[in-house]
Formats: structure tokens, sequence, C-alpha cells
């Protein structure tokens, strides 16, 4: 079974908003700390937002901060972003993650750090 399973990305223009998630069927959603990556053609995974188990303590990258919203519903183990006034640079393929360490501030951008990934869901920002 797949611990973790994006979905809800697609095509947009920029300025525009868009909301993907992420459904944990396979794990014991409540007890992890949880994120988003993304990943650019010809880049690197790159940190995007991270989220403690209880939802309370939430943390962006700069470059979304003020436009992006992660949230996490521990009832119906599902998480997600809110993605608003999208940018081109914002394409890319969307990840979801699972680990124990985000709380600490050197690991939580860290990909390694994480125990689950998802397969991905692609956003495309472009008129």
């Amino acid at each position: 079974q797949e611990q973790l399973v994006e979905s809800g990305g697609g095509f947009v223009q920029p300025g525009g908003s868009l909301r993907i998630s992420c459904a944990a069927p396979g794990l014991t959603f409540s007890v992890y700390g949880m994120a988003w990556f993304r990943q650019a053609p010809g880049k690197e995974r790159e940190f995007v937002a991270a989220i403690n188990a209880s939802g309370e303590g939430t943390w962006y990258a700069d470059s979304v901060k003020g436009r992006f919203v992660i949230s996490r519903d521990n009832a119906e183990n599902l998480l997600y972003l809110e993605m608003n006034s999208l940018k081109p640079e914002d394409t890319a393929d969307y990840y979801c993650a699972a680990g124990y360490l985000i709380t600490y501030a050197s690991k939580r951008d860290v990909p390694s750090t994480y125990l689950y990934w998802g397969q991905g869901t692609q956003v495309t920002v472009s008129s």
C-alpha cells in the first residue's frame, strides 16, 4: 500500500490559485511531521513548506512565504498546500513527505530527513 498519494495538480495561469492534497492511507498520519517539496526540470528538489504533527507549527521557504499555506486534517489523514498568486517559477512536480525531525531548523528543508514520499503531482503555471 502506498503511504502517500498526491493529487490536485494541473495547469493554471500566472496569478491564479491551486490547492494540492496528499492522502496518507498507509501511515499513522497524526504522528508525523509533513512537508511539501518541489522539483523543476533540471533542478534539485527544494523545500516548500512544513507542518508539525499537531498542525500548530508551520514553516515556509522564502520564495513562497505569504503566497502558500500548508495545512493538515488529522481526522481525514490529509495534507494540503494552498497556492496563491502563482508564478511561472512555481512550475514543478510537487511531492509530499513524512518525517519526525521537522521541528529542527537544520533538518526540515533536507530531503533525507523524511522517511516517506509520494509519487508527485505536476503543477504548471503558464499563460
